[in-house]
């Protein structure tokens, strides 16, 4: 992807955006995202209390990971420059989590990118009778 071929991620609706995470996601490179944030990007993980500050760091980061989780999208909401996509990560050898990314734009690329991680847990039997099992 060159910088000709980066879209506006803010001129995108909620389908396209959609699209264009699970696509994202599913191919993703550190280059790739590289290209689609804003030179100020900054990415934080609040339960490791860890943040990324700029998109070169990033790169490197990407790039040095190890095993790259697989990642579902479930959803995206848009609303007014923020993003919201819920999905799952699949770090291999059970380790899945769920995951909540809040992403802010800024001239049409991604500026901060907030991720949250929740482990599945089972659900207390005595209220088994109010609720019914969700698929994963």
């Amino acid at each position: 992807m060159d910088d000709q071929r980066v879209p506006n991620l803010e001129e995108m609706d909620g389908q396209q955006a959609s699209q264009f995470l699970t696509d994202l996601v599913s191919n993703l490179t550190a280059e790739r995202l590289y290209q689609i944030s804003h030179e100020d990007y900054t990415m934080e993980m609040p339960q490791s209390r860890e943040r990324i500050r700029g998109r070169e760091k990033m790169r490197a980061f990407q790039e040095a990971y190890p095993n790259p989780p697989s990642i579902q999208v479930r959803r995206v909401l848009i609303r007014d420059g923020l993003w919201v996509l819920e999905g799952v990560n699949d770090y291999g050898g059970g380790q899945v989590y769920n995951v909540a990314v809040i992403i802010e734009l800024k001239d049409g690329k991604m500026w901060r990118d907030t991720r949250y991680y929740a482990e599945p847990f089972e659900a207390p039997e005595w209220r088994a009778q109010w609720v019914e099992p969700m698929d994963s």
